[in-house]
């Protein structure tokens, strides 16, 4: 069986090799005598030539869509964009767009990890089908996809082969989903264990969205998709209380229950995740990420900024990019 990874240029790099390293070391793992080549993963441009992901580095890949007639499964990285260019400008992702349509109708599961899945939605596999994204691209994947049921919120949906997921490191997700369909539950919790880190430096919980940590309230996923659906028109917590048909006591106490904040704090920290999420997956300056998350000028939303990260935006997106190289 070939696990595919599709390669194509101003996609993230991390997505790309992250998701080819993880099925790749799995894949040792999982060898035993009765199935000693449990599948095979392959990275893949439309015309076997090196990519460029959205960080200007190349990277090489192992074989063109002609060379690969039917693939078990398709994994599609996530790419770089900015407020403006909501799409890659690859003439490659019309080719995707095409492979990846012919590989889902003889067989093959396709998945597309966080605005990857917009490549599934130019292949039209999105059509009828429940998806899901990740938060900041929800209202524009309705909008370019009407005939798509994209789910708010939702961390992974398969709807008939077509695999979705939110966020830009839900390649590992992903991955793992694959394993599962294709090897079953045994194996994928063995790749799990294997590879996936189950408990995060302490330094680095400020880098850990606390909504993730209350998704499981719905009060408070209905009240981030509220703040964050506002964009950059900035909410107040009397039209938030009125947005969630409560009164601003009733929003008070259930947020302080759910999350320990306060409304205004609330406001504040979903306003931060919405930039620190946008200022590691776009390219947009500083001053248009603080309009996009609702910031009434760029001053006041560098000083929230550092208040809740401890550092600048500037800082933090050098920070999340040397990540990325070292991980890379």
């Amino acid at each position: 069986m070939d696990i595919a990874i599709l390669g194509y240029d101003e996609c993230l790099g991390q997505g790309f090799i992250g998701a080819a390293d993880l099925l790749a070391m799995s894949r040792r793992m999982l060898k035993t005598k009765e199935r000693p080549d449990p599948y095979r993963v392959v990275t893949v441009s439309h015309d076997g030539a090196p990519i460029r992901d959205g960080f200007g580095r190349t990277h090489a890949v192992d074989a063109s869509f002609a060379a690969l007639d039917a693939c078990a499964a398709v994994i599609v990285p996530p790419f770089l964009c900015s407020c403006d260019d909501p799409m890659p400008s690859a003439p490659s992702v019309n080719a995707a767009a095409g492979w990846l349509r012919r590989q889902h109708a003889v067989g093959a599961i396709v998945a597309g990890s966080c605005n990857g899945g917009f490549l599934l939605g130019e292949a039209g596999l999105l059509d009828g089908r429940r998806c899901t994204t990740t938060w900041w691209r929800h209202e524009e994947l309705r909008a370019r996809y009407p005939r798509a049921d994209a789910a708010w919120g939702a961390s992974l949906i398969e709807d008939r082969r077509v695999v979705t997921a939110g966020g830009p490191l839900s390649w590992i997700d992903l991955s793992l989903h694959v394993i599962r369909k294709l090897c079953g539950a045994e194996a994928a919790k063995k790749a799990a264990d294997f590879t996936v880190v189950d408990t995060v430096p302490s330094t680095q919980t400020i880098y850990i969205p606390p909504g993730h940590l209350t998704a499981s309230n719905p009060f408070v996923l209905e009240a981030e998709r509220v703040v964050r659906q506002a964009g950059d028109a900035p909410i107040t917590s009397i039209q938030l209380a009125c947005a969630l048909k409560v009164s601003e006591r009733t929003l008070h106490r259930r947020l302080k229950e759910a999350t320990g904040e306060t409304p205004k704090h609330f406001l504040d920290r979903v306003r931060f995740e919405a930039a620190r999420m946008l200022l590691e997956t776009t390219q947009s300056s500083v001053k248009q990420l603080a309009t996009a998350s609702g910031y009434a000028d760029e001053t006041s939303f560098r000083r929230a900024f550092r208040r809740y990260a401890g550092m600048t935006p500037g800082a933090y997106r050098s920070w999340s990019l040397a990540r990325r190289g070292a991980k890379a």
